[in-house]
């Protein structure tokens, strides 16, 4: 069955069709409304990420005092841990049974785990062990995503494919963006909120977020169950098979070919992905970090408060969010021009712009706190005196044990803004581009365990580096750490230069279509 052409004037999350007859398609139709089901998980995954990270820290602090910053990053980290060790395993699942199997039982995982952590509060001892628990049973739900981009890449012709992956990214960073604002909305309720006595719950600010994450996973599953269909195109957009769900049924898509895969340019893939997604952690930490954590880059080149930080940093991110969609969107026009390696090329030449940007130089340095008192003793009595925890004053500056700060210049703030820009184009660019070219690179057959590891992969970044972050910054300084992060986006430059003609679709490695 053929499939219409799409064109530049197709809507973000629209069938890619236009005449009256094609709409009476309904294995068509049916093929793309299962499709938006699946940017809707991908939507509900990042905001499962997002919806609590803000008050994280408050929560932990008030349901277990002896939680302290070491075990918060623990706490932040859990999430991409378990999604690491989740993908694998659910995209194994997806080559084998029907994706319906491995989608419920991991969204009913993600529902389970968002209540979990609203009772964190209950049991009388460890509280701050459950709320870890609960998000590495969130981040293990979330690998998920390996399905949805493997059910996406098999049911998308190669014309679709771009289109489909920047639909699925735009709802992925919608999520990142509305997360947290659900959040702030959801904070009118306050601390204390209201008790539900007879289940023995707590509503407030904290637990809230949490458990309309948990509505949101019921409503995913019940889109899974009733909407989603399994579908599978060739690369030319004809079905090879529709398959109405039953308790019986199994996957069995029909091996159309026994060329093998390009096992070079995976691995590359996989590289080229985690370097972007790590650029990506390094960044997202560099500009907002949760309370407690080493404060963000901002905060001590600009002096800026814990509220100024978080108040002007979050403006930049919600800027940099809508930023991300409107490239999310015109990656779509610029690759069918283009073609997908230049425009994964020309993303990472744009992020190394923005951390090249950021290397410091001149002869203006931060503020030190402080700086302005001679002695030492006084100063360590001054310090204590200012950090403890009923100290309303709050010192500004560089830290004074972050010796760097007393010989490397400071950054100006229109480098600052200057490189949100820039890695805000960027990075999009070379996540959308990233995974659309690894499943073309992969082919017809299932995708599920070669998505799972390419999930795996990313998930792995997300967890170094914040670690990169508060080592290499914290001692050595950001000279040191974005000459490192520029050292390393040349290397996937090079990387992907040396590998540009193998990372190719499998259609046109194996001479079935020109490119």
């Amino acid at each position: 069955m053929s499939q219409p052409e799409p064109d530049d004037t197709t809507p973000l999350l629209r069938d890619e069709t236009s005449s009256s007859e094609d709409s009476q398609d309904e294995d068509y139709r049916s093929r793309w409304r299962s499709i938006r089901v699946m940017y809707f998980t991908m939507f509900l995954s990042s905001v499962g990420f997002t919806i609590v990270i803000t008050s994280l820290w408050p929560y932990l602090e008030k349901t277990d005092d002896s939680a302290d910053a070491s075990f918060l990053g623990w706490v932040v980290a859990a999430y991409s841990i378990g999604q690491m060790v989740a993908s694998p395993i659910f995209g194994w699942w997806s080559n084998h049974r029907p994706r319906r199997e491995p989608l419920v039982c991991s969204i009913f995982i993600n529902l389970a785990a968002n209540i979990y952590y609203a009772y964190a509060y209950l049991p009388k001892a460890h509280n701050k062990y459950h709320i870890l628990m609960s998000r590495v049973f969130v981040g293990f739900g979330a690998g998920n995503v390996a399905v949805v981009r493997s059910y996406v890449a098999g049911a998308t012709a190669l014309r679709e494919r771009t289109g489909a992956m920047a639909n699925m990214s735009v709802c992925q960073a919608l999520g990142f963006i509305l997360g947290p604002a659900l959040q702030a909305c959801l904070s009118v309720i306050g601390e204390r909120g209201v008790t539900v006595d007879f289940i023995d719950l707590k509503l407030n600010m904290y637990t809230t977020p949490a458990l309309l994450a948990a509505v949101f996973g019921l409503i995913n599953i019940l889109l899974v169950l009733f909407v989603l269909r399994e579908h599978h195109v060739d690369e030319d957009g004809r079905h090879i098979q529709a398959i109405n769900y039953s308790s019986e049924d199994r996957v069995d898509v029909s091996e159309e070919t026994v060329e093998s895969i390009d096992q070079l340019a995976v691995l590359t893939s996989n590289i080229l992905f985690f370097i972007v997604m790590f650029i990506f952690a390094v960044f997202e930490t560099y500009v907002f970090l949760p309370r407690k954590l080493p404060p963000p880059l901002s905060m001590d080149m600009f002096a800026w408060t814990r509220k100024e930080a978080v108040l002007y940093n979050g403006i930049i991110l919600c800027c940099i969010g809508f930023e991300s969609i409107l490239v999310f969107l015109a990656v779509k026009l610029a690759a069918q021009r283009f073609g997908d390696r230049p425009v994964l090329l020309a993303g990472l030449g744009i992020i190394f712009c923005g951390f090249f940007i950021l290397l410091p130089w001149g002869n203006h340095y931060p503020k030190i706190q402080w700086a302005d008192i001679r002695n030492n003793s006084l100063v360590s009595q001054i310090s204590k005196l200012m950090t403890a925890p009923n100290s309303t004053v709050e010192p500004t500056g560089c830290p004074i044990e972050q010796t760097w700060c007393q010989y490397t210049p400071a950054i100006h703030i229109a480098q600052y803004f200057s490189s949100d820009f820039l890695i805000g184009v960027g990075y999009p660019a070379c996540n959308v581009m990233s995974y659309t070219l690894y499943s073309k690179i992969l082919g017809p057959k299932p995708q599920g365990v070669y998505m799972g590891w390419l999930t795996a992969s990313g998930s792995g970044a997300r967890t170094l580096g914040p670690v990169f972050v508060s080592h290499v910054y914290t001692l050595l300084g950001p000279r040191w750490a974005f000459s490192l992060i520029c050292s390393m986006v040349a290397g996937a430059i090079i990387l992907l230069s040396s590998a540009y003609r193998r990372l190719v679709a499998f259609s046109v490695r194996h001479g079935r279509i020109v490119e």
